[in-house]
């Protein structure tokens, strides 16, 4: 950690590094890469200090991990304990983050985080083709005057109580990787944001996306190269051209409706519609929509494509894991994240995918170890197993690391889970209304008190 980076002036443990427990996570993301993104983000150390840009990207990758820790604490999990050692204020850590930036953390995610899946990973291809999905989700952040500039959600009863970021993401559906995210504000599109993702798409993989993405300037600048399932409205107008045997049918997307009255550069699609029979089942008797670019029903069934869509599920589960299991809402932490500031939420979400991508990284190896699916290893128990065991971890040298590491992996697979059972999953909720009041503008950053409360107290008689 020294070097053209700064020198850190913290103590360096047995093994030399100042965050001894970290070690083990060289097996996913080798020191270099750590400079190499400070390098490539122009982020230097111009003196010595405790907190260098390479400690404190460390840290907050560390912050990913033990999300239930406040930032001073998750230090004191970075490192051994020496006699004497002071931990540097919460203050210094806030200071230390705010020259850190988020641009060394994001060169840090491109470099880190890629696909994992091959063809022998089960339920990651669909007949040669690696199943990719985007979605996006809507995370509360802490009320500040600061993170306002995200915006917040309103309907009839008034504003919502947090401001929201905006996450939307590229993920490999097999192995539930996270594999590129952009954010915005609350106000920010979904379908506009997820322009930024397409040259993300590796060329012929299979796109699965919900019916909020559909639009045509995105159909023609992706279906050249990318292999395309969406789901679609039920009022989009399509018009039947040719009908196939398995029951889907060929016709045209235009860019707008006079295009279509004039059938002008219109791309040809295919339309899968189809109905579900079960009173038990969410969206019974619905007319679902299918949209893909894959024309040959003989070669791409439609009953197959229609089981295939569901795997656009495995994208939602990614936030579950992250949000619910990963960085759960507590009691210290009624926001789904933690930083007062914008450019704090930046780096806090890609402290939360780096180590997303960590313990997806364990539990592939794990899988691949037993030859079971990926799906069969449970998040909460990996994720739990290395925050436990990451500190056991020897850094002395590479031999003690993948020794370390050989035995988690062999611990994760045993996290074993059942396959997924013939699940009901309605669309409702367990609390809807609340008897408070709701939380308005002139209930936020009130004034401090003048009177004590003995001061206020009038007897009546």
């Amino acid at each position: 950690m020294n070097g053209e980076h700064g020198r850190s002036t913290l103590r360096v443990g047995e093994d030399g590094r100042i965050l001894d427990n970290l070690a083990g996570l060289e097996k996913v993301i080798p020191p270099r890469m750590f400079l190499q993104a400070l390098e490539t983000a122009g982020c230097f150390n111009g003196r010595a200090c405790k907190l260098t840009h390479h400690v404190t990207m460390m840290v907050m990758v560390a912050i990913g991990l033990f999300t239930n820790l406040p930032i001073c604490h998750v230090f004191k999990r970075c490192r051994k304990w020496l006699h004497g050692d002071k931990t540097p204020a919460r203050s210094t850590f806030c200071e230390a983050r705010k020259r850190l930036g988020v641009e060394p953390l994001r060169e840090l995610f491109k470099l880190v985080v890629r696909p994992l899946a091959t063809l022998a990973t089960p339920g990651a291809y669909y007949r040669g083709l690696a199943m990719f999905g985007i979605d996006s989700v809507l995370m509360d952040v802490p009320d500040t005057d600061a993170n306002a500039e995200f915006g917040r959600s309103k309907n009839a009863s008034g504003p919502g109580a947090f401001p929201q970021v905006r996450k939307v993401s590229l993920v490999e559906l097999g192995t539930h990787v996270e594999v590129a995210f952009v954010s915005g504000g609350y106000k920010d599109g979904e379908s506009t944001l997820a322009q930024q993702l397409w040259d993300q798409v590796p060329d012929d993989a299979m796109l699965l996306e919900d019916r909020g993405f559909f639009g045509f300037p995105a159909w023609k600048a992706l279906s050249g190269r990318v292999k395309l399932l969406v789901r679609i409205k039920s009022t989009q107008i399509l018009k039947k051209i040719r009908q196939l045997a398995d029951g889907s049918y060929l016709t045209k997307i235009y860019a707008s409706g006079y295009d279509r009255d004039k059938d002008r550069n219109g791309i040809l699609v295919r339309l899968i519609e189809y109905t579900l029979d079960d009173p038990q089942r969410t969206g019974h008797q619905e007319v679902h929509r299918l949209l893909t670019n894959l024309l040959d029903e003989s070669e791409y069934p439609a009953m197959e494509l229609i089981l295939i869509y569901h795997e656009r599920w495995e994208h939602e589960m990614v936030y579950d894991e992250q949000k619910t299991h990963q960085d759960p809402i507590r009691a210290e932490k009624p926001a789904q994240l933690r930083s007062g500031t914008p450019e704090g939420v930046r780096q806090e979400l890609y402290a939360i995918s780096l180590a997303h991508f960590v313990t997806r990284t364990a539990m592939f190896e794990a899988a691949k170890t037993v030859n079971i699916d990926v799906d069969r290893i449970s998040f909460t128990g990996s994720f739990h197993i290395l925050q436990g065991r990451l500190s056991e971890c020897n850094g002395a040298n590479s031999t003690t690391i993948n020794h370390w590491f050989a035995g988690l992996i062999e611990e994760i697979s045993q996290e074993r889970i059942p396959a997924r059972s013939n699940r009901v999953n309605p669309r409702v909720i367990k609390r809807k209304i609340s008897k408070w009041d709701k939380k308005r503008p002139h209930h936020r950053r009130r004034k401090p008190l003048i009177k004590t409360f003995e001061d206020t107290v009038v007897l009546t008689s």
